[in-house]
């Protein structure tokens, strides 16, 4: 049994280190929070996201909350393009609207050409294209991504599956969700999933390695490995719960 001065050293001694413990966890609190901080922006969760900021642990809260904020969504986005188009709400009905909508003709370095979309979807695309996209075709292809190819966001139609349609409504019926179906690059190689998935070459490396860097990005990421109607698209959604097939 440890004598009586001993268990007051040790008290003592415990005592202390959760003093230090708080002070050092309220002044590491107050540079990440204090806006004044001299913490560089992509490491406090309060200041503006940028998409060409470098990626930290934080990066995944900050780019969260930019989006669960209309205003911070969208100028995270015009300042990253600014050739966005920011459109009227569209308020179809109850199950079809795009509320925070936004119209993208390039998105980084790459043209787009899509019409309309959530800003969600939007700034996630920005985000995978700049710190996914690229440096991938750079290492793996020698080339810059030059288009993005895709079938489209917005469709207010229900969920599709193997038997048919279902009764739920699909994440495209808000502009949740972006369905991609290939890629071009400044080589002048065109990739398309339902040709290259499945490669041996360059190309199906690629393309794999996309997926696997979307689902960093998008809370639910499906491909060709997921079911047949995925074969020639990766489905990406702003909305889900990490699925990554």
């Amino acid at each position: 049994m440890p004598s009586q001065r001993a268990r007051r050293t040790l008290l003592r001694n415990l005592f202390t280190f959760v003093l230090n413990a708080g002070v050092f966890f309220c002044i590491g609190l107050a540079l990440l929070m204090d806006p004044t901080s001299p913490l560089p922006p992509e490491w406090r969760p309060t200041a503006a996201l940028r998409v060409d900021q470098p990626i930290t642990p934080l990066t995944q809260l900050r780019l969260r909350m930019t989006i669960a904020d209309p205003a911070a969504c969208r100028a995270a986005l015009a300042a990253h393009q600014p050739n966005v188009r920011q459109l009227d709400p569209a308020e179809i009905s109850e199950q079809c609207h795009i509320r925070n909508r936004v119209g993208l003709p390039d998105i980084g370095a790459a043209s787009l050409g899509l019409n309309e979309t959530s800003c969600a979807t939007a700034l996630r695309l920005a985000m995978w294209e700049a710190h996914s996209l690229q440096p991938l075709a750079a290492e793996i292809l020698g080339s810059q991504i030059t288009d993005i190819h895709h079938v489209g966001s917005y469709s207010c139609r229900r969920i599709r599956t193997s038997q048919g349609s279902s009764d739920r409504w699909s994440s495209h019926s808000t502009a949740d969700a972006i369905d991609i179906s290939g890629f071009e690059l400044a080589s002048g190689l065109r990739l398309n999933l339902i040709e290259d998935w499945d490669d041996d070459g360059p190309e199906s490396e690629f393309l794999q390695a996309a997926h696997q860097e979307a689902c960093r990005w998008f809370p639910l990421t499906l491909g060709p490995n997921y079911n047949a109607l995925h074969a020639d698209h990766f489905h990406l959604q702003s909305t889900g719960w990490g699925l990554c097939r």
